[in-house]
């Protein structure tokens, strides 16, 4: 068990839950004392209380056998649970919450905890002895989503809860944990009361700002200005501090005051807190910055911020900003890290919600999808990231959202360099925004390069249907406009089809082909005609429309007859008005440029495909030795704490644990050594020295060997080129001719494992021809048949087809691998050669370092 972590409750409110400590002895007799006499005696039966002090005395002594959590809620610690081993596999459950929070969630969520780490601790099952009069208990246990089974014996019930995971339990943990982060936000984003503390009468001060935002705004709610140096502003009576039970408290004070602000927020039962102020973290405060977040969640506050915009709700009529505009109402809610890009997309995007998370210190991206995601005003979700504070979990939030709401990311730090020395193929190509990408690829998440294309793909999702497929028909008044559209379709994987004879009434000099080209001198009439006969051919998904002012009947009228034509139809109708970006009656959005256009809707094609995809139950993961992998990797940690490459010989042992086939290789140190590997093998023979990585590059590989002179001279000159790099060598066997890929991954501490595949060999960097997943690889066949260079694997020019499905089932074990062990920071296997009989891995390269192994998903936590 950690050391501790903050939890969310049911009901929004923050707990921290420990390991036991023998110093909580006093606070175990205060919590039993504050039990009622029933809730004794439901624990602990006919004992009551005495029995309950005795159980307190016991499991903080020094003999104590159990494994125990305790939580704490607003400094006082009010439950505790544990389990004891009784035999092998076996282990007794018992839990006492404080009476004050039942149905608050805490005792689902530390069962939960302590399942988890009973099965880490090699535990089968847990066995509960419970009153049947104990209603919430059985409740509680039934709802886990654990098998239970029970056996009667008079008005006691003996419940066997196994503690494998089940998919019932990986649902309800993800359902309560989006509950109660709905909970949450919900007093911050939609407060009934706001508090603005250093609210000033300066008109350019920021608190001042945020006062007039919230007045301008119609906020229907409490508006309470905190200054102890003022009687009044702007019209509102001042207070000294904080009321009680304010929902909302926006801080515009200087930095050294926010602290004692907190403070007082939290005595006064503040729900949530946005920190305007900066000074902290990004001015290397970073000590103060924890201090503030500890003293919120001590008190249950959510924190936003600190050195942010604010907050803005435009369904609650809700602006706790100091923004210099009045932000519009829409369907996109939209997430900024930095303000000035917040600033920047709210004059160009309608809102349903805008949150400026700033130094993000607590309320994060995560959080907010979770509160986005059953919102009824949220259509669209967009984001602006500059760090991931927890990227396995978003991916995990994101992918369960992106399937009801699109989810568009904007990160910046693209070009950043990786975040540590690498020396494998696949460690230099899985960069970090690499990794991004395969993450946000996976959950579905559509992720942009600008914040322009952000906006022009906001705009889309938001007005229009999703499309139902590739196919575009352009229609227009411009054919050099309309021809670069049906470029960037192609670029871009769109279709833009044949059209049916007669689809659309001929006229003078048009060209009814596809793209549609009505002439400068189409009216509006004909062009709203052409329009909605494309929306309604079942040839055609989307209708894209080009127009150029001020051609025909005009600006007005064209927009107006593109409006009339498209109000009625479901089909997805986007346009490029040239120089010119808006949404047409509210409805379809325009675009200053064609490429614009195509661009936008490209990303909306791809996002509904994904979500077109039927849900497949995940896949049974391929077998595995993870004992006995796990041990090779802790054995070349314990002799290299620092990490190291692992020998060839422990590398075949580590593949052969996941059913990776190796060829046989034979370890020699000395041109002798060498010839009798040669001999074992059999010749011919390839002879490969140990040490540097790209062997090819510095003579460390000769191939077609056919005497044991030729094996010994081969040693003996790779020696003398290479020198002291070279550490000894392997002989194999010369394999037949095959399709060289290479295979391989790493693990990053904070995303994870990813896997590549890609053109090996030689090859491998040259072309850089690769794609990339996160595990678990579900899909290892499309991950290949995404390379360029897949139709040399399906027998290209008369060669035979090689085998895929061999070279696919490799993919997903290597996944497996680095999902088991984090500690395999990098892995190249190449090349792997792939023949019409198998793939076989013929080098293969393995580093391991130390890592603090991620916390489980299942387990429920803040950050």
């Amino acid at each position: 068990m950690s050391e501790g972590y903050d939890v969310l409750l049911r009901d929004g409110g923050i707990a921290h839950v420990r390991p036991l400590r023998p110093a909580d002895r006093q606070a175990l007799h205060e919590l039993v004392e504050r039990s009622s006499e029933r809730s004794a005696y439901l624990r602990f039966f006919t004992g009551g209380r005495g029995t309950a002090h005795a159980y307190m005395d016991r499991i903080t002594s020094g003999t104590y056998g159990g494994h125990a959590l305790v939580a704490g809620l607003r400094g006082r610690l009010v439950a505790v649970a544990e389990y004891i081993p009784i035999d092998d596999g076996h282990a007794d459950l018992s839990i006492l919450l404080d009476d004050s929070i039942h149905g608050h969630g805490l005792g689902t969520l530390l069962l939960e905890h302590i399942v988890l780490d009973a099965a880490a601790h090699g535990v089968r099952e847990l066995v509960a002895d419970v009153l049947g009069e104990n209603l919430p208990m059985l409740r509680v246990l039934r709802d886990l989503g654990l098998d239970v089974s029970r056996r009667c014996d008079g008005g006691t019930l003996h419940l066997g809860i196994a503690v494998e995971p089940t998919r019932k339990l990986r649902e309800a943990i993800s359902a309560r944990d989006h509950e109660a982060g709905q909970a949450s936000l919900a007093r911050v984003l939609a407060p009934r009361s706001v508090a603005v503390i250093g609210a000033s009468r300066d008109e350019r001060a920021v608190g001042h700002k945020v006062l007039r935002n919230l007045l301008d705004g119609g906020f229907p709610g409490t508006i309470h200005p905190v200054n102890p140096n003022a009687t009044s502003v702007a019209g509102l009576a001042c207070l000294p501090r904080v009321p009680e039970g304010v929902d909302l408290a926006v801080v515009a004070v200087p930095a050294r005051h926010v602290l004692e602000v907190a403070r007082d927020c939290a005595a006064a039962g503040v729900a949530g807190l946005v920190v305007l102020s900066s000074g902290f973290a990004e001015a290397g405060q970073r000590g103060v910055e924890s201090e503030l977040l500890t003293i919120c969640r001590a008190a249950g506050i959510r924190l936003i911020g600190p050195n942010c915009l604010g907050v803005v709700n435009t369904g609650a009529w809700l602006n706790a900003s100091f923004l210099p505009h009045h932000p519009v109402r829409g369907r996109v809610a939209l997430m900024s890290q930095s303000g000035a890009v917040g600033a920047a997309l709210l004059e160009r995007l309608e809102v349903s919600s805008f949150v400026s998370v700033g130094n993000k210190a607590d309320v994060s991206g995560n959080d907010l999808l979770e509160y986005w995601e059953d919102d009824p005003g949220t259509d669209v979700i967009a984001l602006y990231l500059e760090s991931f504070g927890n990227p396995r979990k978003f991916a995990r939030i994101a992918r369960r959202v992106g399937a009801r709401k699109p989810i568009l990311l904007v990160k910046s730090g693209r070009s950043g360099a990786g975040g540590r020395a690498v020396r494998s193929h696949t460690a230099a190509a899985a960069t970090p925004d690499v990794a991004v990408d395969a993450l946000t690829r996976a959950a579905g998440v559509i992720r942009l390069d600008s914040v322009h294309e952000l906006i022009d793909t906001a705009r889309l999702l938001a007005a229009q249907p999703l499309p139902a497929g590739r196919r575009v028909a352009i229609v227009g008044n411009s054919g050099g406009p309309q021809a670069m559209a049906a470029d960037a379709c192609e670029q871009h994987g769109l279709v833009v089809p044949e059209l049916p004879p007669g689809l659309l009434e001929a006229r003078a000099a048009a060209a009814l082909g596809n793209p549609v080209d009505l002439t400068a001198d189409a009216t509006a009439a004909e062009i709203g005609a052409a329009v909605g006969a494309l929306a309604a051919a079942p040839e055609v998904d989307v209708v894209l429309v080009v127009y150029t002012p001020p051609f025909g009947d005009g600006l007005e009228a064209s927009r107006q007859a593109i409006a009339d034509a498209t109000r009625d139809t479901a089909k997805t109708v986007l346009a490029c008005v040239i120089g010119h970006d808006e949404l047409i009656d509210g409805r379809v959005p325009a675009y200053a440029f064609p490429e614009q256009a195509v661009q936008a809707l490209a990303q909306v094609v791809r996002y509904a495909e994904w979500r077109r995809r039927p849900a497949e139950p995940p896949a049974a993961p391929p077998s595995a030795d993870e004992r006995a992998a796990r041990e090779i990797v802790e054995a070349r940690l314990e002799a290299a704490p620092d990490g190291d490459w692992l020998s060839p010989e422990a590398t075949a042992r580590l593949l052969g644990c996941y059913g990776v086939r190796l060829v046989e290789s034979i370890d020699a140190d000395s041109p002798e050594a060498a010839v009798r590997a040669a001999g074992r093998v059999g010749l011919p023979v390839v002879l490969k020295a140990v040490g540097p990585v790209h062997k090819s590059d510095v003579g460390g590989v000769r191939l077609d060997l056919r005497t044991q002179e030729e094996v010994r001279l081969a040693y003996r000159e790779m020696s003398a080129q290479i020198g002291d790099d070279m550490t000894g060598a392997i002989a194999q066997p010369l394999l037949p001719g095959g399709v060289e890929i290479i295979v391989g991954g790493v693990n990053y501490p904070a995303f994870g494992p990813l896997v590549m595949v890609g053109m090996g060999g030689v090859m491998a960097d040259l072309l850089a021809d690769r794609a990339f997943r996160v595990p678990p690889v579900a899909d290892a066949a499309d991950m290949i048949g995404e390379l360029r260079c897949a139709p040399l694997l399906h027998g290209y020019r008369g060669s035979p087809p090689a085998d895929v499905d061999a070279l696919a089932d490799q993919v997903t074990r290597i996944g497996r691998l680095l999902d088991d062990l984090p500690h395999v920071a990098e892995l190249d296997l190449n090349p792997v050669i792939v023949t019409p009989d198998g793939a076989t891995t013929v080098d293969a390269r393995i580093r391991v370092a130390p890592c603090e192994p991620p916390p489980s998903p299942l387990l429920r936590r803040l950050r």
